[in-house]
Parts: structure tokens; sequence; C-alpha cells
């Protein structure tokens, strides 16, 4: 049972051994079937990218879109330049104009798609009470596919309790960006019909996620029509800080909030180094970057960060309202008013990004305060709590206590950021760039400054909210500028070798029937390791034989882990990822057989060929990462 690894990269080689369990059958081993031809929908924790064939090369349009946790938009350019990268306004019928909407969804009491964005919002704070019972209204749902199990199957529930697929409830949202996008092309082509095959798409997800979660995000704009399969090229998932760096890298001075900053752009300083945090309403994602002589971009650290994105400071407002209005009063709120509720959240999410260091006014709406007048004299609720007082018909809050809801956020944001600046290789480092929407807010800028700015310059785009989105219309256009990434795990194959009583645990000794040969079982064959820099071009190369002689399929089942390396793929800390199978048909040669395997692990997307030597049948793998 034994095998070559091949590393090709940069002219270089290396060979070293390795054996893979190949397996009979899936059902023996206690794991479904694939029932999805689904494509690996990223390198496991290998950062953002992508196929690197055709792609933009062969469209017309790249369209980027910035499926947010709070606020959706996208932008696109014509993919043979970057000098006019457009956006798009929302929410102008309403009286706003904003370059996002609010990634919230309505569906009807017949499970059917009406509105998505404002018109959503809007359309839901119009329904009565029993309307808004029967609908589904979905907001900061793409806060479910982060550090949970994701399948293609799972379940979203709504704001009042009610279930749909996710997987509809996603393709929708995308279906309806999509659709939005090709009209908008086409009043800018004069009324010209835009052909969906000239049209490369970036969808951009957090560099956290797990890789079944960007595999889902795949499945759902294939569901929306986006791509036509799961494979094809013409759909790119690109990670959110790594856009943003883009947009970044090339942006003058003056595109900059913060002063004093070098007045070279930081792609005419190769070498410089700089810490991207992305804060989004959900998640904050971090990674250090390098500009290269070529401009192009090399990862420095792993991607790291948690949910502490703006909506936590939206969870500690309503815990501070519940505060308030005790005496049963805002759990009635929240039961039969959530049309105004949202209202409600909605305006504190407008303060909760100001630029301003003053207390916060907010409407009192009139059936919180009809409620709580059941109760008692309204301003009696507010002599309890510090912080904060009844003016008249508005919630006064305090400056200091404003910036209370933000402690959580901020305090995991600044050690995440100790925890990388204080290692040696860090030392480098010049910047910190804080972009996304919730760097818009002057309390996490003020704090962040507070903490680093004597030894790091700390800078904010101007269009924080946007950076992710023109970045991506970049990556779309050029994915191969980010030249090499760090892996956030430990991956590798469940693999056996012949056994060895001293080395291996007997209990995983085996014996094939058919020749008697004797091996160990359940393996971890370390593919690539945590905080490995791995080139998007490096190809890893693998030679396998078959365990048993007459098996007329190989199962590769991928698991991931922190650790650097592993004994056994049943050790604590290693979770089984993702599987294929590939088909050996041909069983004349019986162990004797060979198959290679070629994987790209730069990509974000694995790129895995398998081949079987004796009927040469080649197949790209499929690696499903929804099923395990």
């Amino acid at each position: 049972c034994n095998s070559a690894t091949q590393r090709v990269s940069a002219g270089q080689r290396r060979v070293a051994e390795a054996q893979l369990s190949t397996l009979p059958s899936l059902s023996a081993h206690n794991l479904s079937p694939l029932s999805l031809p689904l494509y690996s929908a990223v390198a496991p924790g290998l950062c953002t990218s992508v196929l690197l064939s055709a792609m933009a090369s062969s469209s017309v349009f790249v369209v980027s879109i910035d499926f947010g946790t709070s606020y959706s938009g996208y932008c696109y350019s014509l993919a043979s330049g970057t000098d006019q990268i457009r956006q798009v306004f929302w929410g102008m019928e309403h009286g706003f104009k904003t370059p996002k909407t609010p990634t919230c969804i309505l569906f009807n009491q017949n499970q059917e798609f009406k509105k998505f964005g404002y018109d959503a919002v809007m359309k839901y704070k119009k329904l009565s009470s029993d309307e808004a019972d029967k609908w589904y209204f979905f907001q900061n749902f793409k806060m479910s596919l982060y550090d949970r199990k994701v399948t293609s199957d799972m379940m979203l529930e709504a704001s009042n309790g009610k279930t749909l697929p996710a997987l509809l409830v996603f393709a929708e949202s995308l279906r309806y960006m999509e659709q939005h996008a090709l009209n908008t092309i086409q009043e800018a082509s004069f009324n010209t019909v835009c052909d969906p095959e000239e049209i490369t798409w970036v969808i951009t997800v957090p560099a956290i996620w797990t890789a079944a979660a960007k595999q889902f995000m795949r499945l759902a704009a294939k569901e929306a029509g986006l791509i036509s399969d799961m494979t094809s090229e013409k759909l790119i998932i690109a990670l959110e800080p790594e856009a943003a760096s883009l947009w970044c890298k090339q942006l003058p001075q003056e595109g900059f909030l913060t002063e004093g900053s070098n007045s070279k752009k930081f792609e005419d300083s190769p070498g410089v180094q700089y810490v991207v945090v992305d804060c989004g309403g959900g998640t904050v994602d971090i990674t250090v970057h390098e500009i290269q002589e070529d401009c192009c971009l090399k990862e420095l650290h792993k991607a790291s960060g948690g949910g502490w994105g703006g909506n936590r400071v939206d969870e500690n407002f309503i815990a501070f309202l519940r505060e308030i209005f005790d005496d049963g009063v805002w759990h009635e709120y929240v039961k039969s008013c959530p049309t105004e509720l949202q209202k409600m959240m909605y305006n504190f999410g407008l303060q909760k990004c100001s630029s301003d260091r003053e207390a916060v006014y907010l409407d009192c709406y009139y059936k919180l305060t009809t409620l709580a007048e059941k109760k008692k004299e309204i301003s009696q609720f507010f002599k309890k709590v510090k912080g904060v007082k009844w003016c008249d018909g508005m919630i006064m809050i305090t400056f200091e206590k404003m910036k209370s809801f933000f402690e959580y956020s901020i305090k995991n944001i600044i050690v995440a950021l100790k925890e990388i600046l204080d290692k040696p290789e860090m030392a480098k480092v010049q910047y910190i760039l804080l972009v996304g929407g919730f760097a818009s807010s002057v309390i996490l800028r003020d704090e962040v400054r507070k903490a680093f700015s004597k030894k790091y310059n700390i800078l904010c785009p101007l269009e924080a909210q946007l950076a992710i989105a023109k970045g991506a219309v970049l990556f779309g256009i050029n994915p191969e500028v980010v030249t090499s990434r760090i892996s956030a795990r430990t991956y590798g194959l469940r693999v056996s070798r012949e056994f060895d009583p001293a080395i291996h645990d007997i209990r995983n000794r085996r014996v094939s029937k058919a020749d008697g040969y004797v091996y160990c079982k359940g393996l971890f064959r370390k593919l690539v390791e945590v905080g490995e820099s791995v080139s998007i071009n490096e190809v890893v190369h693998y030679d396998f034989t078959p365990t048993e002689p007459d098996q007329t399929s190989a199962l590769f089942a991928f698991y991931s882990t922190e650790k650097q390396d592993a004994m056994y793929v049943d050790e604590e800390g290693l979770e089984l990822v993702g599987s294929c199978t590939v088909p050996m048909p041909d069983t004349k040669l019986g162990g004797k057989r060979k198959l290679n395997l070629d994987i790209k692990f730069g990509l974000t997307e694995i790129k895995a060929t398998a081949t079987d030597v004796t009927s040469k049948q080649s197949r790209i793998i499929t690696i499903d990462f929804l099923s395990v």
C-alpha cells in the first residue's frame, strides 16, 4: 500500500512516502454516499480565491456581491479594466441613499419570495400583527453559517419563529442581487441585454468561515442561477479581508480618513506589511499582508477573528432596553410589535456608526410607550438605570453608555490584534487597516487608536463599507494577485500503512482477507500544516495503491485539526471535513494498481485531479463538505 508524494513549486521538488486507506465502500465505514456533486468550495482555511483558468478573461463584466450580515451590495466593472468600478445606491425610493441595502428578505405565507433589502424592511413594517405571524422575515441570517455545522438541508428561523430551508433563503437573496445587477448593467449599456455567460461573479465571505460554509454559498449561487453547475469557473469565492486589502493597497493617502501616513500608495512600496481588520456586522476577520515587488500580495499570518461584529452592539442595546422596560413590558413588545422593533433597531444602527462623540437620541415609538404606560408613568422606567434619560418622547443615551455597548467587540478585537502583533515575525508591520461597515464607528476607531497608535498607523478608507465590494472586483479580474496564503489549520487524509507493532496501535491492526496483507488503518497523513505558506501555483502529487486487491473504488476522507500533526484520525481535535470517491473499476492488477492524485492547495477552492493509471481515466475530484 505504498505511495509517493511530490510537491512541485518554483522549480523545486521533494518526495515523501504516504499510503492511502482506499476503502471498498462508503457504507462500510458509516459514511453516507455523496448525494450531491459538490465542488470543493474552499481550499480549507487557505483564504480567498478561485479557479485560475478562463474566468474573467472570457467575461465582459465582473460583478462582486458583498453579501454581508447586516448590509449587502454589489459593484461591477468591465473585465478589461478597473479604472471605472461602479457602485449602486440603495433605498432612494424610501428616502435613503446608501451604498448597501439591509440583508433582509421577506417571504409570504405561501413561502414565496416577495421583497429584499429596504423593500423587505418597509413591507414588513406595514404588515399587521396577524400578517406578520404568517409571513417569513429574515435578517442577520448570514451568521447561521458561522460557528456551527453547515449542511445543504439546514433550516433557518424567521423573526416570528417559523422556519424555511436555509438554501432557499440564501438562493433567493442571491437571485435578487443577480437580477438587480443585470438590470443595472443593461441600463448602463444603453439597454443592451447582457448574456449571463459574459459575467464573472465574485461572492465575498468571511475568512474564518469553514469550507462547508463557503461551499454552501456556491451551492446557493447555483440554485439562484448565477452558475449552471458546481464546478463553474464563472463564480469566484473571495475572502472579505483579502478583497479589502486589494482595494486599500492602491488608494492614495487622501483615500483614508486618518492623516499622517506615507504619501505613497501601499502598492508602490514593496515590502510594506500591514494588518487588515474587516469589521462586519456579524464577524471580524483579521489577516496580515505584505506588498511584493510586482504589487501582488503575500499573506503572512493565517486568517483569524470571531463573532465580534456590529451585531454584538445591537444585542447589548436590546439587553439595555430590556433592563429599562422591565415588569414584562419588553417581552410583550418584542412579541406583539416586531415591525416597530425592527424600525427602532434600524435607527439605532445608524447612530451606532455615527462619527459624533455625543449623546444619542432615539424615538420611543407609540406601541412601546403605550405598553409601558399601562404599567406606570413612562419616565419612572428610566430612574433606576444609569446612562439613560426620558426626554419628551425620546430615549437619551449618554455617550459613555453608548461606548459600553461596544466593550465586548472592542475587547476581543484588541486582544486578537495584540496576539498577532506580539509575534516576532510581525515585527515589520507598520499599519492597521480598519475596513467594513462597523469600522465607520468612531467609538471603534478611537479605541483601536488608543491601543495601537503609538507603534502603528491606524487607517480607515473613506468608503469603509465599499472597500470589500470594490476590492472583490479587482480580485475577480486578477485572482493571481494574491501569490501565497497561510493555512489556518492542518489538513490531511485518512490512510493505511503496513502494520508496525513498534509504533502502531494493535486496535487498528487489520488483515486483508484477499492476500493476507497486514496493515494499520485510520492513520492521519498530513497534506498541509497550520501556519504553512502555500503558493497558488504549488501542486502536490500523490501515488496510491489500493488496500484491498478487489476494491472498485477509493474513498478520500479529508480531516483537519488545529494541531501541527496527528497519528490517527480519531484523535481528539481532529474533524472529518469532507470526502469523495474515485472509481477504480479495472481490478485485473489487484493491489498493484496505481491511483494518481494531484492537488492545488494554494487556491481557495481545492482543485484536484485523480487518475486511475490502469484505466488511464482522469476526473476532477469533487469534495463534499456539506454531507459529512
